[in-house]
């Protein structure tokens, strides 16, 4: 019991640090590529790190390398995506639609498993598209933020159906830097192609160094370690159902750190409304189906 407990609270604080990454992602003031670059360099780093503290095996078959190795440029896309999606709208905005992947999972794991699509699956989608439609209506200053939130999200539902796939076969955190060192590795390979990195010289002000740190150790190799462990006293429901408050999370922190400019209209909460009851009925949803 004690056990669980513990578990929990690291769960929450998990999330909590997934949804800061939102405003480590406004605040800190380069461009969605070079970002998602730093970020997946120092975790990886720090990742490896641990693995060689821990005296952990990373051994990995060929096939299987390639599978991390190509997931891990799915994996750069969709947080390039993500933070682009951030820099041309808002915190919020971005999060909201993010928060729409439960809607793509529900189209894009059927087909890959070759499944057929569930009708209660159907009916959540179809509430999230309303609530997008809402968001779309009422704040069509942010188009191009929501289109790439909603490219983040479909990227996220790609690389989760996949990972959901591997991780019966490898263990979680293997996986997870394999995908890194990849997506590293691709963003490398575009940067070299678009000559941006030849011109990198790493003089980013303090302030950048410091949130980028924040960015690749705590939100992003340390919540990932974290959020694995957890999985082992806990259920895949309980998991899903905490990990749902990640916006939640993200848009609070965004009121707090950036205040009048996470403020939007009516119509963009009854949208978001919709969204987040969405996902927190999905899980509720699928538990109960799962009985029947």
């Amino acid at each position: 019991m004690e056990a669980t407990k513990k578990n929990l609270l690291i769960l929450h604080l998990t999330v909590f640090v997934w949804g800061f990454t939102g405003v480590l992602g406004k605040v800190i003031s380069i461009d969605a590529v070079p970002m998602v670059w730093y970020r997946v360099l120092i975790a990886s780093t720090t990742l490896f790190a641990w693995f060689l503290i821990t005296k952990k095996n990373i051994k990995v078959t060929r096939k299987q390398f390639l599978q991390f190795f190509l997931t891990g440029g799915i994996v750069a896309i969709h947080w390039i995506f993500f933070f682009h999606a951030i820099k041309v709208s808002t915190v919020s905005v971005t999060l909201v639609c993010l928060s729409s992947f439960t809607l793509f999972t529900a189209i894009l794991e059927p087909l890959i498993k070759k499944q057929p699509i569930q009708m209660g699956d159907i009916l959540i989608g179809l509430l999230i598209i309303l609530g997008i439609y809402m968001i779309f209506k009422f704040e069509g200053q942010y188009t191009l933020g929501i289109i790439f939130g909603l490219l983040a999200a479909v990227a996220s539902s790609l690389f989760s159906t996949i990972n959901s796939t591997l991780v019966q076969k490898s263990e979680p955190s293997i996986i997870g830097f394999y995908e890194l060192v990849g997506a590293l590795f691709w963003i490398t390979i575009y940067r070299l192609y678009d000559g941006t990195l030849l011109h990198t010289h790493f003089n980013l002000s303090a302030k950048n160094w410091f949130y980028l740190a924040l960015l690749g150790t705590l939100c992003t190799s340390v919540a990932y370690v974290a959020g694995v462990s957890v999985m082992r006293t806990l259920s895949a429901f309980r998991v899903a159902l905490i990990t749902n408050l990640e916006p939640v999370y993200g848009i609070l922190l965004a009121f707090v750190f950036f205040q009048n400019k996470e403020q939007m209209t009516g119509g963009f909460y009854i949208g978001a409304t919709i969204i987040l009851g969405s996902i927190f009925l999905y899980p509720i949803y699928k538990k109960r189906k799962n009985k029947l």
